[in-house]
Parts: C-alpha cells; structure tokens; sequence
C-alpha cells in the first residue's frame, strides 16, 4: 500500500465513533430532562402541602367538618405556573364531608373539587398569607342513600338506583295487609334543596283498583320530601342531582372563588 493510500486511509470519517458520541449525548439530554422533571415534581409537592394546609385552614373558617385534605396541582411544568402565579387546575379530595340538617346530619363520603384557573402569588405559598382565588370550581360528591332514607324517615323504606333513576321500596298498610310497593322518584334541585317526588307506586300481589291507586298516591305524597343538602365548602351551588349506584351525585359549581382568603 503506497503512502497516499494510507493517508486516505486515515482521513476517512468513521462513523462509529460519531455515532457513539451521538448515543452519548442523547442519554446525557434524557438524564438531563428527566431530573428537570424530578426537580418540578418535587416543587410541586412543596406547592401542594401548602396549599393542603390553607385549604384546611378555609374550611375551619367556613365550618366545613371534613377528613384532611387531599391537594394536587396539576399541569407541567409546574415552575412556570409557579412563576406566573397562576395555576391551570388544583384538586382538592375531601373525605366524609358533613353538614347538620335540621338537627340531623347528611353525610358524602367523598366531594372532589377541581378548581380552575387559580390564582395564587409564589410569595402566597411561601408564607401561607395572601389570597388564592379561582376562576371556576367544580365539585362533585355522593350521598349515601341510607342517610337520604333516614331523612325520609319512613320504616322499611330502600332506595337505590336502577336504569338511571332512583327506585324506592318501603312496606305499607294496604287494605288491611302489611306488602311492599315500589316506585320511581322525579328528582330536582332548587334552592340548595333536593326535592324527591314519588311517582307510579305499584304494590305487589294485589289488584290496583280505584281505592288502592288513592291509598297509594297518598302513601307516595307522605314519603315524598323537600332535603335541605349540608353547606358545601367554596361557596358551592348544586347545580344537578342523579342517582348512581353507590348513591345520589350532587354536582355544584362556583366562579371567582376563594381557595384561601387573604389574611
């Protein structure tokens, strides 16, 4: 081999190696980026425990009894969110959330809220004063249908969701025999008060003559009532009521709301 060819030879580019400084780069990118993530999650934990506890300093205020809130920021990244001082949604989970009625008290066993477009100042969660304020809020809980029975007051008396509506059962004293009837209910909402009318109430194993219809509509205007729902928290106003198997949805909403009043 002449000495022109070994110089060729050498000056020739090796793709190899250009392409194991390429493999080496990109692995020194994605550790780069996945520790950026790491950092912004971890910044978003510290965001999240303060607002937890002026969360749960709001609802002492507003008389709110409930299991420790449950706070997630959500969005990424979440320093920039953190540097414009505001927020695309945080969710708040709040557990066995009550409320007196009329002496008595309606449970939910869960209310999760997710507040939109909420304002909060990097120096807010530093130090736990200031507002935090959000454009809407949306909140959705259940009501147990034992406690829904209970404010009836009714013996015997079973509710439960059936083919998207809700299906009550309860033994009556018909013409001088204890049986069961059952029916469907219309639900609406006004006023922070959920109104159940029961409707179409049918005994079982007995003819459904002119006499037993009056008996049954006077039975189904006695359990039909009026429930006044425990104050929710964010000055939440339900908006819909359906029923689900686990119980009755209540759906409520607020805008331009205080997460955390300014103190």
């Amino acid at each position: 081999m002449t000495t022109e060819e070994r110089t060729y030879q050498d000056e020739r580019p090796r793709p190899q190696r250009g392409r194991r400084v390429l493999v080496v780069l990109l692995v020194l990118l994605l550790g780069l980026v996945g520790l950026l993530v790491v950092a912004d999650r971890v910044a978003a934990g510290v965001a999240e425990r303060a607002l937890t506890d002026q969360v749960r300093a709001e609802l002492a205020t507003q008389g709110v009894q409930a299991g420790p809130p449950e706070v997630e920021i959500g969005g990424f990244p979440f320093v920039t969110q953190v540097l414009d001082g505001r927020y695309e949604r945080i969710s708040i989970g709040l557990n066995e959330v009550r409320g007196a009625v009329q002496g008595d008290v309606l449970a939910l066993p869960t209310l999760d809220i997710d507040a939109y477009d909420v304002t909060a100042s990097l120096d807010t969660l530093r130090s736990g004063r200031g507002g935090v304020v959000a454009g809407s809020i949306t909140g959705t809980g259940t009501i147990s249908y034992d406690s829904l029975a209970a404010q009836i007051g009714q013996e015997g008396l079973q509710l439960r969701e059936r083919d998207g509506q809700l299906v009550v059962t309860a033994p009556m004293d018909l013409l001088g025999q204890r049986v069961p009837v059952s029916g469907t209910a219309d639900i609406t909402v006004n006023q922070g008060q959920v109104s159940l009318r029961f409707t179409d109430l049918t005994p079982e194993e007995m003819p459904n003559g002119l006499l037993v219809q009056a008996l049954l509509s006077s039975f189904a205007e006695g359990i039909s009532v009026d429930l006044p729902l425990p104050v929710l928290p964010f000055d939440l106003t339900v908006s819909e009521v359906r029923p689900l198997p686990e119980g009755l949805q209540v759906t409520a909403e607020a805008v331009e709301v205080p997460i955390h009043a300014a103190s």
